[in-house]
């Protein structure tokens, strides 16, 4: 652990247009980030341009806007790509954000295997729980495989996937339901990765997970450490996994929910509690939230001291001079076992059922979070569950208030930037490109090489996508 290897610290960023996030990420590169963090926004997280219908008022609000692979390009202007490990928050259009930073680097001079990183490409919990899917989820499914078929052909530093309990938890789930939830879904992809020619042991060390860090310290940490050994047991007991497939690597991002408009300072404390039981647990990446983001996009300030809370735990705390130091305390070991049982039986049920898929199907993961999210809810509203500035130690000044950008701008510019690319480029071979990939959508045969193919023609993101509706559907809950 840490003895030996700090974990990484990627602060989550991206904003407006690819200029804009690009001097973010140097900002936070420059004061000792050690890995980069995307966030997308919203159309291209669901497969619209920048000058779609549906993209309208939404361009660049909750992340960057990426179009074509010259959006992205210019992302990681100045940053060597095989110098840096780099986080994609992508889903339904993970493959072809993939295809555009394998092509990236191509253009850069650096080859896929030379790329590290982590795409994030889990679907399933966008069924459950965060709301970014576009196609049903057998094709979606098919996504994922190619995905994860890619990487290993290619041998790839790249983790395909990363499972996400982050988003359930946020949702309203507990403890133990984001440990149980999160690793039935990891089930289920190592079976899809199986059934497309990936064996465990391959796959298994290429996996890894992300999950939240909430404000009960012990819980918390304890839950990261039932999570590590119940997913070793699951290989173990039914793939038979060796011992790299079984280590579960995980990243962590304190609670975005937790985070409150009121009296925002305290937030930092909540940060710090959080991040100390992500490190407590044996956390492989850690991202911090800033204390202003319950009003806004974090501001330069906040995310430096998000950062710096990260690296006084790393080099001030004596945190990382001890494996587990939590190990053998009686309390710690009980909650442990504890959340390790509750989650095993929820993976029990969720087998019962057939299955993630087959549960996702028939509501049954969306049924147990909003009932707990109820019972969350009810008991902050009672006064059973203290949350200090809010419903305890209130004071009477209100929220401050948080300059916003001009996002019309912003989306104008983004949307001639898009017209000058089509422009450009050679419409001929785009089309050539996206007829021989829309042909594949709807046989059987790969598509990750002709997604990359459309990419290198600049094809964007819609373009590729509306392909691929086309052939599948879109998926409506």
């Amino acid at each position: 652990m840490y003895t030996s290897r700090l974990w990484t610290m990627r602060q989550y960023a991206g904003f407006g247009t690819a200029e804009e996030t690009n001097v973010r990420f140097r900002h936070l590169l420059a004061r000792g980030q050690t890995g980069l963090s995307t966030a997308f926004d919203l159309p291209t997280q669901m497969g619209y341009d920048s000058d779609h219908v549906m993209a309208t008022g939404e361009v660049g609000r909750v992340g960057v806007a990426i179009d074509t692979v010259d959006d992205l390009k210019l992302l990681f202007r100045d940053i060597p790509l095989d110098q840096v490990s780099t986080s994609m928050t992508i889903n339904a259009t993970a493959a072809v954000l993939l295809a555009m930073y394998v092509v990236a680097g191509e253009e850069q001079g650096v080859a896929p295997t030379a790329l590290a990183g982590t795409v994030q490409n889990d679907v399933l919990k966008e069924y459950i729980a965060r709301g970014t899917y576009i196609y049903p989820a057998r094709p979606s499914l098919r996504l994922v495989a190619e995905v994860f078929r890619y990487v290993a052909d290619e041998g790839m530093n790249f983790n395909p996937i990363s499972i996400s309990g982050y988003h359930m938890r946020e949702a309203g789930a507990t403890a133990a339901q984001e440990i149980g939830f999160t690793l039935s879904n990891g089930l289920e992809y190592v079976r899809l990765a199986e059934t497309a020619g990936v064996p465990v042991n391959v796959l298994g060390p290429r996996l890894s997970f992300f999950f939240a860090s909430h404000n009960n310290l012990f819980e918390e940490a304890a839950k990261f450490r039932a999570a590590r050994r119940l997913w070793a047991r699951l290989l173990r007991e039914r793939h038979g996994a060796d011992d790299n497939a079984c280590r579960l690597r995980f990243h962590t991002q304190t609670g975005g929910v937790t985070l409150q408009a009121r009296q925002p300072l305290n937030n930092v404390v909540r940060v710090t509690v959080q991040a100390l039981a992500a490190v407590l647990g044996g956390t492989q990446s850690l991202h911090t939230n800033g204390y202003d983001e319950a009003l806004a996009l974090p501001s330069s300030e906040s995310a430096t001291l998000a950062l710096r809370t990260q690296q006084v735990l790393a080099y001030e705390s004596g945190m990382a001079d001890a494996v587990d130091p939590l190990a053998g305390s009686v309390y710690v070991e009980s909650l442990t076992d504890r959340l390790e049982a509750e989650a095993r039986a929820l993976v029990e049920q969720v087998d019962a059922l057939g299955g993630s898929a087959a549960a996702i199907e028939r509501g049954f993961f969306q049924e147990a979070i909003a009932d707990s999210a109820w019972q969350q809810q009810q008991a902050v509203e009672s006064g059973e569950q203290v949350v200090v500035g809010v419903n305890k130690f209130v004071d009477e000044a209100p929220p401050p208030v948080m300059p916003m950008p001009d996002y019309s701008a912003l989306e104008q510019r983004q949307r001639e930037r898009l017209a000058q690319a089509r422009a450009s480029r050679d419409n001929a071979a785009v089309q050539v490109a996206l007829r021989e990939l829309g042909e594949a959508a709807a046989g059987d045969a790969p598509l990750m090489p002709l997604i990359l193919d459309a990419v290198r023609a600049r094809a964007t993101v819609g373009e590729i996508s509306d392909v691929l509706r086309q052939a599948w559907g879109t998926y409506s809950a």
